[in-house]
Protein backbone atom coordinates (compact mmCIF):
# COMPACT_ATOMS: atom_id res chain seq x y z
CA UNK A 1 0.00 0.00 0.00
CA UNK A 2 1.51 3.68 -0.67
CA UNK A 3 1.11 4.85 2.61
CA UNK A 4 3.69 2.57 3.66
CA UNK A 5 6.30 2.31 1.02
CA UNK A 6 7.00 4.81 -1.42
CA UNK A 7 8.34 2.75 -4.68
CA UNK A 8 9.65 0.18 -2.34
CA UNK A 9 11.66 2.00 -0.24
CA UNK A 10 10.76 2.84 3.50
CA UNK A 11 8.86 5.64 4.56
CA UNK A 12 11.60 7.54 6.27
CA UNK A 13 13.37 7.18 2.74
CA UNK A 14 10.63 8.49 1.13
CA UNK A 15 10.16 11.00 2.75
CA UNK A 16 13.81 12.78 2.60
CA UNK A 17 13.15 12.30 -1.15
CA UNK A 18 10.14 13.90 -1.15
CA UNK A 19 10.37 17.72 -2.63
CA UNK A 20 7.50 19.18 -0.85
CA UNK A 21 4.78 18.45 1.55
CA UNK A 22 0.91 19.44 0.25
CA UNK A 23 -1.43 19.59 3.04
CA UNK A 24 -4.73 17.93 1.50
CA UNK A 25 -8.13 18.21 2.79
CA UNK A 26 -10.55 16.88 0.17
CA UNK A 27 -10.60 14.48 -2.42
CA UNK A 28 -6.83 13.93 -2.54
CA UNK A 29 -7.51 12.74 1.14
CA UNK A 30 -8.44 9.57 -0.46
CA UNK A 31 -5.73 7.25 -1.71
CA UNK A 32 -7.15 5.90 -4.94
CA UNK A 33 -7.77 9.42 -5.93
CA UNK A 34 -4.34 10.38 -6.00
CA UNK A 35 -2.74 7.33 -7.35
CA UNK A 36 -5.42 8.60 -10.05
CA UNK A 37 -4.22 11.98 -10.62
CA UNK A 38 -0.57 11.25 -10.00
CA UNK A 39 0.14 7.54 -11.35
CA UNK A 40 2.92 5.66 -11.24
CA UNK A 41 5.69 8.32 -12.89
CA UNK A 42 5.96 10.52 -9.41
CA UNK A 43 6.97 9.78 -6.18
CA UNK A 44 4.58 10.58 -3.22
CA UNK A 45 3.48 9.27 -0.06
CA UNK A 46 1.23 10.15 2.58
CA UNK A 47 3.23 11.34 5.55
CA UNK A 48 0.37 11.20 8.19
CA UNK A 49 -2.95 13.34 9.56
CA UNK A 50 -2.32 17.07 10.57
CA UNK A 51 -4.74 20.09 10.98
CA UNK A 52 -4.78 23.17 8.93
CA UNK A 53 -5.20 25.94 11.76
CA UNK A 54 -6.79 29.31 10.87
CA UNK A 55 -8.99 27.87 7.77
CA UNK A 56 -12.03 25.60 7.65
CA UNK A 57 -13.66 23.47 4.94
CA UNK A 58 -16.25 24.84 2.70
CA UNK A 59 -18.02 22.54 0.53
CA UNK A 60 -19.16 23.67 -3.11
CA UNK A 61 -18.77 22.15 -6.33
CA UNK A 62 -15.45 20.86 -4.91
CA UNK A 63 -14.18 21.61 -1.31
CA UNK A 64 -12.34 24.46 -0.43
CA UNK A 65 -11.19 26.91 2.50
CA UNK A 66 -12.71 29.66 4.45
CA UNK A 67 -10.98 31.61 6.81
CA UNK A 68 -10.92 31.04 10.93
CA UNK A 69 -11.25 27.62 12.30
CA UNK A 70 -9.31 24.74 11.19
CA UNK A 71 -9.71 21.67 9.09
CA UNK A 72 -8.43 18.13 9.51
CA UNK A 73 -6.76 16.21 6.64
CA UNK A 74 -3.11 14.71 5.51
CA UNK A 75 0.08 15.39 4.51
CA UNK A 76 1.34 14.21 1.27
CA UNK A 77 4.63 14.64 0.33
CA UNK A 78 5.99 14.81 -3.90
CA UNK A 79 8.53 15.39 -5.78
CA UNK A 80 8.17 18.26 -8.18
CA UNK A 81 6.57 15.72 -11.25
CA UNK A 82 3.91 14.95 -8.93
CA UNK A 83 3.24 19.07 -7.48
CA UNK A 84 2.75 19.78 -11.12
CA UNK A 85 0.21 16.94 -11.72
CA UNK A 86 -1.40 18.40 -8.27
CA UNK A 87 -2.04 21.60 -10.28
CA UNK A 88 -2.98 20.49 -13.15
CA UNK A 89 -5.64 18.26 -11.54
CA UNK A 90 -6.62 21.47 -8.76
CA UNK A 91 -7.33 24.35 -12.16
CA UNK A 92 -4.27 26.45 -10.77
CA UNK A 93 -3.42 27.94 -14.16
CA UNK A 94 -7.34 28.17 -15.17
CA UNK A 95 -7.44 29.51 -11.68
CA UNK A 96 -9.56 27.67 -10.35
CA UNK A 97 -7.33 26.87 -6.96
CA UNK A 98 -4.48 28.56 -5.64
CA UNK A 99 -1.34 27.10 -4.61
CA UNK A 100 -0.46 28.78 -1.58
CA UNK A 101 2.27 28.61 1.13
CA UNK A 102 1.36 27.92 4.34
CA UNK A 103 4.15 27.11 7.58
CA UNK A 104 4.40 24.29 9.46
CA UNK A 105 3.78 24.79 12.78
CA UNK A 106 4.25 22.27 16.21
CA UNK A 107 4.72 19.06 15.54
CA UNK A 108 5.40 18.83 11.72
CA UNK A 109 8.67 17.44 12.11
CA UNK A 110 9.68 16.53 8.31
CA UNK A 111 8.52 19.48 6.74
CA UNK A 112 11.39 22.23 6.37
CA UNK A 113 9.54 25.50 6.85
CA UNK A 114 6.54 25.35 4.81
CA UNK A 115 3.66 23.02 3.21
CA UNK A 116 1.49 24.17 -0.03
CA UNK A 117 -2.36 23.73 0.53
CA UNK A 118 -4.90 24.37 -2.90
CA UNK A 119 -7.64 26.92 -2.29
CA UNK A 120 -10.72 26.91 -3.96
CA UNK A 121 -12.07 30.51 -5.42
CA UNK A 122 -15.03 30.90 -3.98
CA UNK A 123 -16.95 32.33 -6.86
CA UNK A 124 -16.04 29.94 -9.29
CA UNK A 125 -17.21 26.75 -6.53
CA UNK A 126 -20.22 28.62 -5.88
CA UNK A 127 -19.58 28.93 -1.93
CA UNK A 128 -20.56 32.18 0.11
CA UNK A 129 -16.91 33.05 0.94
CA UNK A 130 -15.42 36.10 2.07
CA UNK A 131 -11.39 36.42 2.12
CA UNK A 132 -10.06 39.80 3.23
CA UNK A 133 -8.48 42.28 1.85
CA UNK A 134 -8.55 44.37 -1.75
CA UNK A 135 -6.75 43.01 -4.95
CA UNK A 136 -7.58 39.36 -7.14
CA UNK A 137 -8.76 36.17 -4.68
CA UNK A 138 -4.90 34.10 -5.50
CA UNK A 139 -3.22 37.36 -3.76
CA UNK A 140 -6.16 37.70 -0.76
CA UNK A 141 -6.02 34.06 0.22
CA UNK A 142 -2.16 33.91 -0.05
CA UNK A 143 -1.92 36.87 2.12
CA UNK A 144 -4.54 35.30 4.93
CA UNK A 145 -2.88 31.90 4.69
CA UNK A 146 0.89 32.95 5.19
CA UNK A 147 -0.46 35.21 7.94
CA UNK A 148 -2.87 33.36 9.94
CA UNK A 149 -2.74 29.58 9.19
CA UNK A 150 -0.24 27.29 9.69
CA UNK A 151 -0.17 23.32 9.48
CA UNK A 152 0.25 21.24 12.82
CA UNK A 153 -0.02 17.58 13.90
Amino acid sequence: MRDETWGGTSKALALKRATVFVFVYGTLTDPEQVATVLGDSPQYEFAGRATLEGCHRVDGRYPTLAPGGSVGGRLLAVDDAGLERLDRYEGVDSGLYVRVAVPAGSGVEDVDDRCWVYVGDPERLDVDVTWPGDGPFRDRARRVVSRRADVVR
